[in-house]
């Protein structure tokens, strides 16, 4: 082993007995069960939904206080400790206003959520549990959560609590308590993928992931669009305003990230003054909590947008032939005089013909205000700390795919032809398939954002909008975004929006194994875990495809799908026994105790250790590489270093 790296470890462990003491705890460590992770996708902005699942683990935290209080506590009493667990701060203040604490509740309030500690912790060493813990409350719940002597252990723990009211901090350390069970409840958590859009605040969800201590995000389309709309991409800065306004999403622009749409109101009220605009009035799932806006002008604001969006995206689409877009800039097909387009030999005609920002000479030229206002948007946009914040925060977190504990994990899909062979993707000169087009569009990602100014970054944030909406992405895996026919025509033929053969050909067992095969060693273990298609449960679909090698987990969070899929979301949940799936239902504030239905996907043959996944295979690197340093020091070739001792004196 190269001798200046274990000349670096040495400075961290410097003898032999120091080594081998860490060796005895990483092996310790392997041994342990493995955590549990737990996977999310398709948030779309439904930030109360979210975190309601993510405090809850859930519905894992309540089935944990039903296993060890179910036979000495009522039901509707566990159901008040788990709302408490799930948001002390608002619990307690709700009680507190109604004259519900006494130091008696608070005593048995804290025996009990100690018992619930004891079982979330049992399988984590105690150094782990010990790093969830508030620092100025180490001692105290260490002792609380490793009391051995069984016949003191009431006494003890009387005696504990008895301290704790009487010094007044007992609400504090209750807080405290929940927190961690929060913490410990959740080990991993995966994000498969579009965070943003439709719901009304995917910021408060960013900054709660932002919290969390061991988190990946693997990229969706929505996610891609507001990334590519911070590194400065104008279509897609269009794009973001125009879902925001489709679903009346003010909140999460002006509050959230203080993104300026005074411009846009301005031109939008002038240019469409005597246009009512009644095509493009919102879908309002949320009321506007700090900026409501009144829906009319709401409605204007959308059209303007929605017009400067299709001729940006157009001139993308014919500055790059290669993506084979050319076909959906439908502003060059548009007969404005007739008001008609032609769409594969037959005349439709348009819902709308107001179009007085449009040259029908060239159709896809910005107007001088248009011009004027994607530069005031732009700006907002560039100068936005909190957007920024977020976005690196998905850049350093994110990737368009993930290899996790022998699954892997991405949001959309991987391209296949229609006799289901890789499907090839021209970028940047070259052609990619496979898991080589995953890597090289994670490239081209990065490029996008962090990139200087020059012809590499622009070729970069240009191709952000083929990964929004382009056939072949593998973020969005359709024939077509059929937007502009869903506004300006009745044909309901022409909105359908067909899959890519993936969505076909991985619910067969062997071409999910195969697919597998280009990312793990192991396709008979491992499971492909998407998101991105909403499975419709009351159609008879089902999450679980491919005899279980594959895992569609996008259950409906979002409002605007519930209709569809008749439930509200999926959690995936992998503990050291079994894959388990969390089936929510449509979430109404204060009625927590609609705790979701947890399916069993698939028990393993043992229970899993540490030792099993990524984690325990990098510990016995580390093990390997500490006694690797144990034979140096006694070979000679590095010395050790004995601590010295403090002089005593004479």
């Amino acid at each position: 082993m190269d001798k200046k790296y274990l000349t670096l470890l040495a400075k961290e462990y410097p003898t032999i007995e120091s080594a081998a003491a860490e060796i005895i705890n990483l092996s310790a460590i392997r041994s342990l069960p493995k955590g549990t992770e737990y996977f999310f996708s398709d948030m779309h902005g439904e930030y109360e939904a979210f975190l309601h699942m993510l405090r809850s683990a859930s519905g894992m935290i309540k089935n944990k206080i039903d296993t060890v209080l179910g036979k000495t506590v009522s039901n509707a009493e566990r159901e008040r400790l788990a709302v408490l667990i799930y948001n002390p701060e608002k619990e307690l203040k709700h009680l507190s206003e109604n004259n519900m604490i006494t130091d008696e509740w608070r005593s048995m309030t804290i025996y009990r959520i100690i018992i619930v500690l004891e079982a979330v912790s049992a399988k984590y060493s105690r150094s782990h549990v010990r790093k969830h813990i508030p620092s100025d409350m180490v001692y105290i719940l260490d002792e609380l959560l490793n009391v051995t002597d069984d016949v003191n252990k009431d006494f003890y723990y009387d005696e504990i609590i008895r301290t704790i009211l009487d010094t007044g901090i007992a609400d504090e350390f209750i807080t405290e308590l929940c927190g961690m069970i929060r913490s410990l409840s959740i080990d991993v958590l995966h994000i498969i993928g579009d965070i943003y859009d439709r719901g009304p605040r995917a910021d408060i969800i960013m900054d709660e992931l932002m919290k969390f201590h061991d988190i990946d995000i693997q990229w969706g389309n929505h996610d891609i669009s507001w990334m590519g709309a911070a590194a400065g991409n104008q279509a897609l800065i269009a794009n973001v305003i125009r879902i925001s306004m489709r679903y009346n999403n003010f909140d999460i622009l002006e509050d959230g990230y203080g993104l300026n749409l005074r411009a846009l109101a301005v031109f939008a009220a002038e240019t469409y003054k005597d246009d009512d605009c009644a095509l493009f009035m919102p879908s309002t799932l949320d009321d506007n909590k700090y900026d409501p806006v009144d829906t009319k002008l709401v409605a204007k604001m959308h059209k303007a947008i929605t017009i400067i969006q299709l001729k940006l995206e157009g001139q993308l689409m014919e500055k790059y032939p290669e993506w084979e877009m050319r076909d959906r800039v439908m502003f060059s097909r548009v007969d404005f005089r007739s008001c008609t387009i032609n769409i594969n030999g037959r005349m439709h005609k348009l819902k709308d013909c107001n179009f007085p920002t449009v040259d029908e000479n060239d159709p896809l030229a910005l107007s001088d205000g248009e011009k004027e206002l994607m530069s005031v948007l732009s700006a907002s946009f560039r100068h936005s700390e909190k957007l920024h914040r977020h976005i690196r925060f998905l850049y350093a977190h994110g990737s368009m795919y993930k290899i996790s504990n022998g699954n892997v994990l991405f949001h959309g899909c991987i391209p296949l032809d229609e006799n289901g062979g890789l499907q090839s993707v021209w970028i940047d000169m070259a052609e990619y398939s496979g898991r080589e087009l995953m890597d090289k569009l994670d490239e081209v990602a990065n490029k996008a954002y962090f990139l200087p100014n020059g012809p590499e970054k622009e070729y970069a944030l240009d191709y952000m909008l083929y990964l929004w909406c382009g056939a072949r992405s593998p973020l969005y895996g359709k024939d077509k975004m059929a937007f502009f026919e869903r506004y300006f025509l009745d044909d309901k033929e022409l909105h359908a929006e067909h899959y890519n053969a993936y969505y076909t050909f991985s619910e067969k067992a062997d071409v999910c194994r195969r697919l597998l095969g280009l990312f793990v060693e192991d396709v008979d273990k491992g499971h492909i875990i998407n998101g991105h298609v909403p499975v419709k449960i009351k159609n008879g679909e089902h999450p679980v495809k491919a005899d279980g090698r594959l895992f569609v987990i996008d259950g409906g969070i979002s409002k605007a799908y519930q209709k569809t899929t008749g439930i509200a979301g999926y959690t995936l949940i992998f503990d050291s026994h079994s894959l388990n799936l969390a089936e929510h239902y449509p979430f109404i504030p204060g009625e927590s105790e609609r705790t979701p239905h947890i399916h069993l996907v698939e028990r393993l043959d043992r229970r899993a250790n540490v030792s099993d996944t990524d984690k325990g295979r990098e510990i016995l690197e580390q093990i390997n590489d500490l006694r690797e340093l144990m034979a140096v020091y006694r070979s000679g070739d590095i010395k050790e270093r004995q601590k010295s001792r403090p002089d005593m004196g004479v």
